[in-house]
């Protein structure tokens, strides 16, 4: 059987290509803007995997440009109606569907209040996308697999350039450009190693740091909503300050060190696991002897997490159906979910 999640993760490199072609001008104007403009912090709208998405375009922000970055409660508006201070915020909000409510109340809050709003949204008609200042269309295409594939991985890919544009960075502008070339090598990765592991697996400990620990929250909700696994997401520097205490002989790990500062270590966490018995799924690149999966890499380092939830999101969708599930259909879960 052929999912449509495997489809739709498969035509994701097609999605950033086309993404990559259009609203140029659009992204060049708002980089202009966020360089013209004295943002001292950012703040984020989100839920789900655009939250996840939400937090990869946080660390980029942080890392590059300096302004730190909130991840909004949106209750803090919707339901506490707290006084927020929004002059001289800038506010991005990541959705596919731009539907619900409480995403989309926030954002004409901070509009009205004098900040600059932004959403990186997949449905350009949407609510969200008429509330916000600047909307910019992910075009990924309709998504109709439940567990969200091609609309994150434009999501991550909207959050880079939008930050390539603020930044004015040769580098990464380049990277974005090289992107569905190397999306497209990275859906071909062999993980079957991980389904032997994980098929007859309970739970799971997914573990990342700095820029790819948002995708092991991503891939830790694709567990549990694809193949019903409980996953826990972690920073490799939190392991030892509880979570520790989970580790016995067998248990799985699954610890995505892509290039960059954070990789010495978290190899080193995965040699440290392994003498504690787990089964540790070291996702890393080739140049990583004691790699057990291989993790392709993008045109530059921040661009790695890209890829490497591409090819997570294939085995991801094999390894549903080796437990006996249809990742099409994640029990009690529907497409579009509205909350207040």
């Amino acid at each position: 059987m052929t999912s449509l999640m495997l489809e739709e993760a498969v035509s994701a490199a097609d999605c950033v290509a086309l993404q990559l072609a259009n609203d140029a001008d659009r992204y060049a104007a708002l980089g202009h803007r966020l360089r013209s403009t004295s943002f001292h912090n950012a703040v984020t709208v989100a839920r789900g995997s655009s939250d996840h998405a939400s937090s990869y375009l946080a660390y980029l922000i942080m890392a590059r440009m300096g302004r730190l970055v909130t991840s909004l409660p949106m209750s803090l508006v919707t339901l506490y109606k707290a006084p927020l201070q929004a002059a001289g915020l800038l506010a991005v909000s990541i959705s596919q569907s731009g539907q619900s409510p409480d995403v989309v109340e926030p954002i004409r809050y901070f509009r009205a209040g004098g900040a600059t709003t932004v959403a990186l949204v997949n449905d350009i008609d949407s609510p969200l996308a008429h509330e916000a200042e600047w909307a910019l269309p992910l075009r990924a295409g309709k998504e109709q697999s439940v567990a969200a594939t091609k609309s994150f991985i434009a999501s991550l890919t909207a959050g880079a350039r939008l930050v390539a544009e603020w930044q004015q960075d040769d580098e990464l502008k380049a990277g974005l450009a090289a992107l569905p070339d190397a999306l497209r090598r990275a859906v071909q990765t062999d993980w079957s190693a991980a389904l032997e592991v994980l098929t007859p697996a309970r739970n799971i400990m997914v573990v990342g740091r700095g820029i790819s620990f948002p995708i092991a929250l991503e891939a830790a909700l694709k567990f549990k909503e694809t193949s019903a696994l409980q996953a826990e997401a972690f920073s490799g520097a939190e392991i030892k300050h509880g979570p520790m205490a989970l580790i016995d002989e067998g248990y799985p790990l699954l610890i995505f060190a892509t290039r960059g500062p954070a990789q010495a270590g978290l190899v080193a966490l995965a040699d440290e696991m392994r003498g504690r018995g787990a089964r540790v799924l070291l996702a890393a690149p080739a140049d990583v002897p004691s790699r057990d999966l291989d993790l392709p890499v993008a045109g530059c380092p921040d661009l790695d997490p890209i890829v490497a939830i591409a090819a997570f999101y294939v085995m991801a969708a094999h390894l549903s159906e080796a437990r006996g599930l249809d990742p099409d259909k994640p029990r009690h879960l529907n497409k579009v979910t509205k909350t207040h």
